[in-house]
Formats: structure tokens, sequence, C-alpha cells
């Protein structure tokens, strides 16, 4: 049957390590009427502990053999050995290359050990069965320092070994899940669990365990165990207490030093109808590193997954109408999808619809179907459109994870226009000057805002204002048109711009008395504010200010409002300072508050000073 090659099929939790490694986690599930076998070879000519000579091969064989009705699914290649690492040699005389590397050093040492994979699949399609060598990996040097007999660690090893997974239709429904990394057990990290989630065990026949270990001694036997479900797991090669010893069950050798190859049948410690297997891992002592774990189980579940095969409408400005297309799938699965399965149609994390599969979908199904659906207004033009089948996990797959397929959508929205107001200003002496901008200040600045005459320009986007922020009205009052536009899509409105009559102040002023400036003595300036060309009175406290030369040496202000038509005197006192030249021009400015500022609109704003040189 077909298979998708799906990550994280069940729930894997790892506890992890106390030091750098990779845990072991799911690399891959198989569904389906599958099985699995190893074989490989170690590259140790005898047990690192007890070595008399510090050597190691450089290549070594093993047999492959498949029967008649077993078909070849995948094959993947595992070596590894103390050092950084090789990460390039020939299976069957075929180069092969690590696609995925690991690494782990033994704490508080310089003691490095390495893993390496790839995908052999090809390779054993091309040759079948038979007799494979694996070679140029050489470690000779690396090992020097690991020996006993230069003073090492006794951890000098190497070795590699193959993973098939296979199809027999004479099996039942099995779920094969390959689980790898490079995580040791050891006297500085004793356990290791692996906890299988998300089962529907149907039957226990067949069930089975195995890994790929390394470096692990046949002479260290101090609690190695292998459990499951709490029970202790031993066989004729692999006693209780030593699992980890260099033997290889699927030939019977016991020779196989410094790596183990191994599985169990583990049929009385998984029952039919359990839903998860807790798998544990110790070694109280010997450095044990494990590379993968393998379980074969009787299960009985669907995997609904999803694809989005096309989306289509929302293709003009406004348009928030869709039409999904999308596909059910049950492929990796060893039981049917039940009718009525749901699925979530989302915006991001917004659910917007929901369908339904419409009948029992069985292993290697699949049923096509078609929504509807208006996009929300409160969903921005650019979003994730997620499907989701299974959304609300009434269904108990083997795999939770790869229920939802999803695409960005952009969709094509008219740029909103809020806040448009209206403008006045004042007429008074002088050019009134809009600053249209100031009508469109709470739209969006990431539109482009553009100013017109007529309705017809802003539509077509022609002939713009060129000064928006210095216009001056061409007649009273007069509407502007502005186009709000977006990358896709824009809008047209209006607003008025009229000059109107204001009642306003004039502040005047004038110096009533012979100016007479002497050093040592205080000056005085008798001075007049008046509010005659007005429609408005002048508040009292309106600023003046007194400039020598254009320094400011001195300040006053009105005391009262002064009416239309009408005026206050004041006086000033101040002694001139020193920095204040012989000869200079006296300026006196109403409204002025010192830094050349008013701070009351006028109807005049040119006639504030008076001046004598």
């Amino acid at each position: 049957m077909p298979l998708l090659k799906k990550q994280l099929l069940v729930l894997l939790l790892v506890i992890p390590s106390f030091f750098y490694a990779q845990e072991i986690e799911l690399f891959q599930q198989f569904n389906g009427r599958y099985d699995y076998l190893s074989f490989g070879n170690t590259l140790n000519i005898e047990e690192n502990g007890g070595a008399s000579a510090c050597d190691i091969l450089d290549e070594s064989a093993a047999d492959f053999q498949l029967q008649a009705g077993q078909q070849l699914i995948a094959a993947y290649l595992y070596w590894a050995g103390s050092g950084a690492g090789d990460f390039d040699v020939n299976l069957a005389g075929t180069p092969v290359s690590a696609t995925r590397m690991f690494s782990y050093t033994l704490p508080n040492t310089t003691f490095v050990y390495f893993g390496a994979f790839a995908d052999v699949t090809d390779i054993l399609m091309t040759n079948g069965n038979g007799n494979y060598l694996l070679d140029e990996l050489d470690l000779f040097e690396a090992i020097q320092s690991y020996c006993v007999i230069n003073g090492g660690n006794a951890t000098n090893f190497g070795g590699w070994a193959v993973t098939v997974i296979y199809q027999d239709n004479n099996l039942p429904l099995n779920q094969v899940n390959l689980f790898d990394g490079f995580e040791t057990v050891s006297a500085v990290n004793p356990q290791l669990d692996i906890e299988l989630n998300n089962l529907n065990v149907l039957d226990n026949t067949g069930a089975k365990l195995g890994f790929l270990a390394w470096e692990g001694d046949l002479n260290i036997a101090n609690n190695e165990t292998l459990q499951i479900n709490g029970n202790i797991l031993s066989n004729a090669l692999n006693p209780p207490d030593n699992q980890f010893n260099g033997t290889n069950s699927f030939t019977g050798s016991s020779v196989f030093y410094n790596m183990d190859i191994d599985f169990y049948d583990i049929e009385d410690n998984i029952q039919p109808g359990d839903k998860s297997a807790l798998i544990r891992i110790t070694s109280n002592q010997d450095l044990v590193i494990i590379n993968n774990v393998i379980t074969v189980l009787n299960t009985e579940l669907p995997d609904a997954t999803i694809v989005i095969d096309n989306v289509s409408g929302a293709t003009e400005c406004g348009d928030r109408d869709i039409t999904i297309d999308y596909t059910v799938f049950n492929i990796n699965s060893t039981a049917e999808l039940p009718a009525g399965t749901r699925i979530g149609f989302y915006a991001q994390n917004i659910l917007m619809a929901t369908a339904q599969t419409t009948m029992p979908l069985p292993i290697g199904g699949s049923e096509s179907g078609t929504i509807n659906i208006t996009i929300p207004d409160n969903i921005p033009a650019d979003f994730l459109l997620r499907a989701i089948v299974d959304d609300n996990n009434m269904v108990n797959e083997s795999n939770e994870d790869n229920n939802e397929d999803n695409v960005e959508f952009h969709l094509l929205i008219f740029p909103e226009i809020v806040g448009l107001m209206d403008l006045e200003l004042c007429d008074v002496v002088g050019l009134e000057l809009f600053d249209l901008t100031e009508a469109t200040g709470q739209i969006d600045p990431e539109n482009t805002i553009t100013y017109h005459l007529t309705e017809e320009d802003a539509q077509n986007g022609d002939n713009p204002i060129v000064d928006p922020e210095n216009y001056e009205n061409t007649s009273n009052p007069q509407t502007i048109w502005i186009r709000v536009a977006n990358p896709d899509c824009f809008v047209v409105d209006s607003f008025e711009v009229e000059v109107i009559i204001c009642p306003l102040p004039d502040a005047t002023i004038t110096i009533d008395n012979q100016i007479y400036a002497c050093r040592q003595r205080d000056l005085i300036i008798d001075y007049t504010v008046y509010n005659i060309e007005a429609t408005a009175p002048l508040p009292g406290g309106t600023p003046i200010a007194f400039y020598a030369d254009g320094i400011l040496f001195g300040q006053a202000q009105t005391l009262n409002s002064i009416p239309v038509g009408g005026d206050e005197p004041g006086s000033l006192e101040v002694t001139l300072s020193e920095d204040i030249p012989d000869i200079f021009t006296l300026l006196v400015v109403v409204d002025d508050d010192g830094t050349g500022v008013g701070i009351i609109e006028e109807l005049n704003e040119f006639n504030n000073e008076f001046n004598i040189i």
C-alpha cells in the first residue's frame, strides 16, 4: 500500500538525558501489514574491556534475506564508533554519506562518540538478497586514545547495522514504530523512558520490541535491563540484568563485540485493548549508547490527514467569499476512518466553518469535498487558512499531530476611511492656507492618500494636489476629494474646506514716551496695547516682549481683557545689561512669548510690532 512518511505519528515522551545527546524520538511509523528485521556487523575484533591490542577493522559484512512474499519498504543504515566521526562509507560498493549525524561526549572527559544515518532503501532495492559489505569506515587512528593498553577508558568500538521495514500480506495489521537518536544509559544517567500513547492494541500475537545499541560489554552486568510495562525482558542470548552484552538476536551471535542488535517477543507484556505502553532502559555502570528502538504492535487505528487541493474566489476588492476544495485521507492506518469525522476551517485560530466526512474511509481511502466560506470582517488581509480534520479530537488516531494542512491567503480589502473631517480657517489678513492632511489624520498611514479637486480625478488617480499641506482654496466653500489606496484596492471620499468670518482680536502696540537709554540708570518704557481693528476682545495676559537689536531684555503682559476698539497702557522699567550696545534698535512686540511665538489667534498677525532706532 502507499506509504506516507510522517513523523511523530504517536505521542512520544522521552525523559531527557543529563548531558548533551540526541534524544530518542519517533523517526518513522508504518501502519499496515509490516514487520522489521536488522542486519549488520561489528568492526571490533574482540571485547574492548580486555583488549590485548588496539586494533579495529575498516570493513565487515553481513547477510540480508527477505523471504518469498515479503516486499522491501524501507532500509536505514546506522553506523557508529569512537571519535569525532567518519561520515562517508560504502555499502555494497555504493558510496553513502550521512544525512543525519549524532554525537555524545562522556561527561567530564574528552571521550567523544559519533553516530551516522542514511536511507539506503535504493541500494537494497537494487541489490536484493545477499551478502552486504560495509567498508571505508576507518577508525584506527580515532580509537587509539580509547584503548585500555593506551591508558584509555575501554570504550573503543565501531560497527554498522541496517534496519529493514518490509511488507508481508500474511501479517496482521501492525504498527511499526522506529525511534532513533543517540542517548546513553550509564552510572551518570541510569534510566531512559519512552512512552507510547494513542495505541489501540487489537491482538498481542507477534508483538515485539527491538533495539540497536553500541558499546555494551559482555562482562559488565549491573542492572542492564530492557523493560516494557514494568516487566524485564530476557531471552537465551540476553540475561535479565545484562541486555547489552554484544549479541545479535537475528543471527544468534554472541560475539557481536560491543554492539547489540536484539529483539524480544512481548506478547505476554502487552494486552489487547491497551492504549499505551512504557519502555524503560537501564544501566547502573556500563556506558551504553542507544541508537534506535523498534516496536511492532498489532493495532487498529485510523489516521486522518487532509490536503487543501485548491482555494478560489475573493479575486475582487471587498470580496470575502472563497471556495475550498479539499481531500481527506486515511492512508497510514490500520482501521477505517468513521463517517462524520469533523473538519474545521480556520483563519489563524478562528474557526470559520465546519464540514464532515460523508462515509467511512477504508485503509488507504480518501474522500474529496468542497465548502464555501465567507471570511469574517475581523480577519485581516493576510492570514493562514487552516483545514484540520478531526479538529475536535473525537476520533482516536494513530497520529494526532498530522491532521492539518494550511496555505497563506491574501484578501483584497478596501482601505478604511475613518475620522474624515471638514476644515475651517478664519478669514484673516493675508493668505488662508489649509493643511489638508489634518482632515485625514486618523486614516492608517500605511495607505497612500492623495487629494484631488474632482471626484473623477480621485477615481482615476489624476492631477493630485501637489502641496496638500499648504493649499489655498479656489472657491469658498470647496469640496476636496481624497483617494485612499493600498497595494490592492482604493476608495474615494470627500470633505469640505471653508474660510469663515471669525470673532478675533487684533493686537497692536505703541511706545508712548521718549526713550533715554543710559548706563547706570533704569530704562523706562511707556507703551499702549490696542485692540482697534478687531471683532473680539483681546484676552488679558497677552504677552509682550522687548528686544534690543534682537536680544530679549524684558517682558510684560496685558492685565485685563481689552474690548473691541479699546486699549490698555503699561510701563516697563528695566536696567540694561552690559552686553547691550550703545546704539541699538528697540523693538516691542505684542503677542510674543519671548521666543517669537504668539499665543493669540488674531485677524492680522503682521501688525504686532513697534520699533525705535
